[in-house]
């Protein structure tokens, strides 16, 4: 039987079957260790610098051209 046939055919088992999948993944992923998914920090570049009389607006184009 095709997966398809058998969710038209017997709607309730597709649902349950569905249920017990979407379960057993979240069970699983909470169970993980801190090995399988560790902590990982976005790199970030700061930048300083002074133009004197010069607005944030200016001092962000010239450094992004």
């Amino acid at each position: 039987m095709i997966l398809s046939e058998l969710a038209v055919k017997r709607p309730v088992f597709a649902t349950v079957v569905s249920l017990l999948l979407i379960t057993f993944g979240l069970v699983s992923f909470q169970l993980l260790s801190i090995r399988e998914l560790p902590d990982i920090t976005a790199p970030g570049v700061n930048i300083r610098t002074t133009y004197d009389g010069a607005s944030s607006e200016i001092i962000e184009t010239k450094i992004t051209n």
